[in-house]
């Protein structure tokens, strides 16, 4: 009975452990998707053959239930942003460390007087906010509630590092090791890149992609609103709109299903100001069937707790599967106009037919300082977005940048968050 948020469109598997752990009940945050819903179920079976082994329960562990049951209690790895970020509506912009927020990757929790107290409150009082960004700072913000609820209390033993780092021994949480057995990486030609731009920026964006990602990119190919041959750019009709870009992302979209383009397993839309790993992303698609109807990226929504609907942000890049393309267009999905806002008609879309949204946090809307900084250091990421104020070559050097042998060491290495 918490706040839908994200959670509208996931699968959410409730643990009740054996009697030794009984107090504590395990909420595994997973997705409407096989890969997920798998990864959940070996996580499921890992904490019952913990729990098993549990033959009696320490009498100091009593006593803390005691206040647990007393007090609210919100604990987490706390998180915290170093500078205002759009991203969190530039909350607390005069001083925004002081705002802590749970890193969900450490896992966090919430004693039963809180618990109980929220779900009243969400019954009896409807969500404000129409846009869910970034959840877990939402959910800091509505447990915290204005100085009324608690703050996130840090709790050491909530650890992000490998599971076999000399720090881990006191951890009760840690990242694993090895990312999924999901095979290998897709091939490059499996994956047809559709890049927006427009005339105004083929001299100023443009150019950062041929300098640092374009080469790791079989199949590529940019649209805009005016025909280049030196890029080569290709005019699809669709007039520029200084937003929304509806109409562009439909045309990409009735192209990829034509034998204009090869006919490839995987379709990423981004924007031309998007900072992208292409071996990185043939990594992560090793663990998702292009035969599903799969959308992917960083997902955001839109008046959830009011029956809306979740949707692949544009900036950080949209992945779609053949099956979801084929799908979409079959629905008779469309723009109202060009400039509607493309990634959320087609989250509405994927919502009226009943697909998911299958959300990853290795992909970014924004810039890396717009993201806490212990956040992004277990994570091994697969883009960035906008060149605002940033040298983008230099970042994408900096946190984009390897080989694709040195992309699967990375994920191996125990910074990875699939």
């Amino acid at each position: 009975h918490l706040p839908e948020f994200h959670w509208s469109l996931s699968h959410i598997f409730v643990l009740c452990v054996p009697p030794d752990l009984r107090e504590i009940v395990f909420v595994i945050q997973s997705q409407s998707n096989t890969f997920h819903v798998r990864q959940a179920e070996r996580r499921r079976e890992d904490l019952l053959k913990q729990a098993r082994g549990f033959t009696k329960v320490r009498l100091n562990v009593h006593a803390f239930f005691l206040w647990w049951y007393i007090l609210e209690w919100f604990l987490g790895k706390p998180l915290f942003d170093e500078e205002s970020t759009i991203i969190h509506h530039y909350a607390f912009a005069e001083n925004p460390s002081i705002f802590k927020y749970p890193d969900f990757a450490a896992s966090w929790a919430l004693s039963i007087p809180l618990v109980v107290r929220l779900a009243k409150k969400v019954k009896e009082e409807p969500l404000k906010s129409d846009f869910t960004i970034d959840l877990k700072h939402e959910v800091a913000l509505y447990i915290w509630d204005n100085g009324k609820g608690p703050h996130l209390t840090a709790v050491p033993e909530l650890c992000t590092v490998p599971e076999d780092s000399p720090q881990a021994s006191h951890c009760a949480t840690t990242v694993s090791k090895k990312p999924p057995l999901c095979g290998e990486p897709v091939n490059k030609e499996d994956i047809f890149v559709a890049v927006k731009t427009c005339k105004k920026f083929h001299s100023e964006r443009v150019p950062v992609i041929k300098k640092t990602w374009e080469k790791d990119a079989l199949f590529l190919e940019y649209y805009s609103d005016h025909a280049d041959p030196s890029i080569p750019t290709i005019n699809l009709g669709v007039p520029n709109t200084e937003r929304g870009h509806c109409g562009k992302t439909f045309a990409i979209l009735q192209r990829f299903l034509s034998s204009a383009v090869p006919d490839t397993k995987w379709l990423l839309i981004v924007d031309d100001d998007t900072l992208i790993s292409i071996p990185r992303l043939q990594v992560l698609l090793s663990c998702y069937d292009s035969s599903e109807p799969v959308s992917l990226g960083e997902r955001y929504g839109y008046g959830l707790s009011q029956g809306g609907y979740s949707y692949i942000t544009g900036g950080g890049g949209m992945v779609f599967s053949r099956e979801a393309v084929v799908r979409l267009l079959k629905s008779g999905c469309k723009c109202y106009s060009n400039d509607a806002p493309d990634d959320m008609v087609l989250g509405m879309c994927l919502n009226a037919l009943g697909l998911p949204v299958t959300h990853s946090p290795l992909f970014h809307q924004a810039r890396p300082e717009d993201y806490a900084r212990d956040f992004l250091a277990h994570q091994v990421p697969i883009s960035f977005h906008k060149h605002w104020n940033i040298d983008p070559i230099a970042v994408f050097n900096k946190w984009l940048k390897n080989d694709f042998t040195a992309s699967q060491d990375e994920l191996k290495s125990g910074k990875t968050e699939l």
